[in-house]
C-alpha cells in the first residue's frame, strides 16, 4: 500500500504461528487498548515507551509457564551508539498487564496474542518507512525516538470519520520519528476487521500518517493525497475499458 492511503488491510504472513495446524480454539480479540501502555499503581513509567518495568514472574494461580524471551524487533532505536532495536514484551508479560488490568485471556491464547501485537508493529514502522522514504535525500536512517499508546483519545481524522458512521479504531498510537536529529510524530489507528474465515485469522487496518502538527507533514499528506487520487483516476479508464471489451 502507498503511504497516501488512509488504512492498511494486513492478516499475518503464511509463516506467523496462527497460520499452523492448532486444535480448534475461538481466536482471540485485541483488549480494548494495549496493555502494555497503562500505568501500573506505584510504578514509574519509562519516558520513551510510556510503560511500567514489567514482570517476568508468573501469577501464583496460573497454570501453565508463559516464554519469557523477548523478541527483537526490525525497529531501529534511537538514543543508542549502535545499531540496536527496540524489544517487544514476552508472552508472561503481556500476560501480566493483561491480568493487572482486568482482562481475563486464556493463558493458551497469550503468545498468539503477543505474535499479533508484534506483528502489527513491525506492519506500523514498514508504513512509517514508506513515508520517510520522501525525505531520503535528508536522513536515510531515522529512529523510533518514543512511543506512547492512547486508546482513549480519538485522533482528529479518527473522530471526524466517525460522525460520518465509520468505526472507531480499538487503539491508537503516537510514535516520535528521529529524523537525523529532527523529532516527526506519527499517529497510528488500530481498527479491527472482519475475520478472515476461510484462513482462520483475524484481519486489522492500520492507518499510519504524518499529524498534522507541522507545515512540513501537512504538505507530506497533502503530496500523498494528491498522488493518490490521480493515480486512481488513472487506473478508472483502463477499468472501464477492460470492462467493455
Amino acid at each position: 500500500m502507498s503511504p497516501g492511503k488512509d488504512t492498511t488491510a494486513t492478516s499475518p504472513p503464511p509463516g506467523c504461528p496462527m497460520h499452523k495446524a492448532q486444535d480448534p480454539a475461538p481466536l482471540p480479540k485485541p483488549p480494548p487498548s494495549c496493555p502494555m501502555h497503562r500505568k501500573e499503581d506505584g510504578n514509574t513509567l519509562n519516558p520513551d515507551n510510556n510503560i511500567p518495568n514489567l514482570a517476568q514472574s508468573p501469577l501464583p494461580d496460573q497454570e501453565i509457564p508463559l516464554p519469557t524471551e523477548r523478541v527483537i524487533s526490525s525497529i531501529p532505536r534511537a538514543k543508542s551508539e549502535d545499531d540496536s532495536k527496540w524489544e517487544y514484551p514476552s508472552p508472561q508479560q503481556f500476560y501480566n498487564a493483561l491480568r493487572r488490568k482486568g482482562w481475563e485471556t486464556p493463558e493458551t491464547a497469550i503468545e498468539t496474542m503477543v505474535d499479533i501485537h508484534n506483528w502489527m508493529n513491525e506492519e506500523a514502522w514498514a508504513e512509517v518507512m514508506k513515508w520517510e522514504k520522501e525525505h531520503s535525500d535528508t536522513c536515510c536512517d531515522p529512529k523510533l525516538l518514543r512511543f506512547q499508546g492512547r486508546p482513549q483519545e480519538l485522533s482528529p481524522k479518527a473522530r471526524i470519520m466517525s460522525f460520518f458512521g465509520a468505526p472507531k479504531p480499538f487503539d491508537r498510537h503516537d510514535w516520535i520519528i528521529d529524523r537525523c536529529g529532527k523529532e516527526v510524530r506519527y499517529v497510528i489507528d488500530y481498527y479491527g476487521g472482519q475475520d478472515d474465515v476461510a484462513n482462520d485469522v483475524p484481519v486489522f487496518h492500520l492507518d499510519v500518517r504524518p499529524a498534522l502538527d507541522s507545515v512540513e507533514s501537512a504538505m507530506d499528506r497533502l503530496k500523498f493525497g494528491v498522488r493518490e487520487a490521480f493515480a486512481r483516476f488513472k487506473s478508472e479508464p483502463q477499468a472501464t475499458s477492460s470492462k467493455t471489451a
